[in-house]
């Protein structure tokens, strides 16, 4: 398994940039980033298109050769045949992030074996620590509830939310499943770093924690790996990460020009 993750700073990614970047994509990928309202969006949006694009040309693909579908969900994977072995990927964006996760999909569909998720850890604006986590009393277990009491501070107790959210996006997302699953079913101990489905510990998963700072503001992270024969555990956002790669966005994206219009 491994996560790439492009740092976007608006400011520095030109229009220049972005009208080159749209080039590399097929057109209904294109007009759908045409689509969103804010530049900052499109251009989020572009990147995400781009990340699994590079990856298949780091394993010799041409791109004329690559070839995307979705799930009836809505969970994009690959269909560019004869790859060995075969990628399963997924993606998620916030703020000034874009992450990629990829791992070798062989003992499930490749789309229904990773998931990632990554969020800012910030409030949003006019909203107080515990307004805002009330918000989401239902999608919490009474564990959970717990674990953010009032008893705990407003800075340690977002941090915990933002676990346990992205633990239950990662979760749902390696299954494929859309929106509509009820995360109170998703228990995420972040004391004990243990995770609960129905009550019960799901079998063969690997949870990645992992944790990053952008232009001063911090971002936390889960990838979650269904992998056939291991005992599912959680693994800390404090161990080594040799599985982590960090670009910045005008740098990735001049490297996909690069390397996605050389002569096939």
């Amino acid at each position: 398994m491994q996560v790439w993750a492009v740092a976007f700073d608006p400011p520095s990614f030109t229009e220049e940039l972005y009208q080159k970047g749209l080039l590399l994509v097929d057109p209904a990928s294109s007009a759908r980033i045409k689509r969103f309202y804010r530049r900052e969006d499109a251009c989020r949006g572009l990147i995400a298109r781009l990340l699994p694009r590079l990856l298949l040309k780091d394993r010799g693909v041409a791109p004329s050769m690559m070839t995307f579908a979705a799930t009836e969900a809505g969970k994009p994977y690959v269909t560019t045949p004869n790859i060995d072995p075969p990628i399963a990927y997924n993606l998620s964006h916030d703020n000034g992030s874009v992450v990629m996760a990829f791992a070798d999909g062989k003992s499930h569909p490749p789309a229904y074996s990773i998931g990632v998720d990554v969020m800012k850890v910030h409030l949003p604006r006019r909203n107080s620590y515990r307004s805002f986590v009330d918000t989401f009393q239902e999608q919490l277990t009474l564990l959970e509830r717990e674990l953010l009491s009032p008893a705990v501070s407003a800075d340690e107790g977002l941090r915990r939310f933002f676990w346990m959210w992205t633990m239950k996006e990662a979760y749902t997302k390696a299954l494929g499943l859309g929106l509509g699953f009820d995360f109170s079913r998703i228990e995420f101990d972040v004391v004990a770093n243990r995770v609960r489905v129905d009550g019960q510990v799901p079998q063969g998963w690997i949870f990645h924690k992992f944790q990053m700072t952008e232009t001063g503001e911090q971002y936390v992270g889960v990838v979650a790996e269904l992998v056939e024969g291991v005992e599912t555990i959680v693994v800390p956002e404090t161990d080594p990460k040799p599985w982590f790669k960090s670009f910045r966005a005008v740098t990735f994206v001049n490297r996909a020009i690069e390397e996605l219009t050389q002569t096939e």
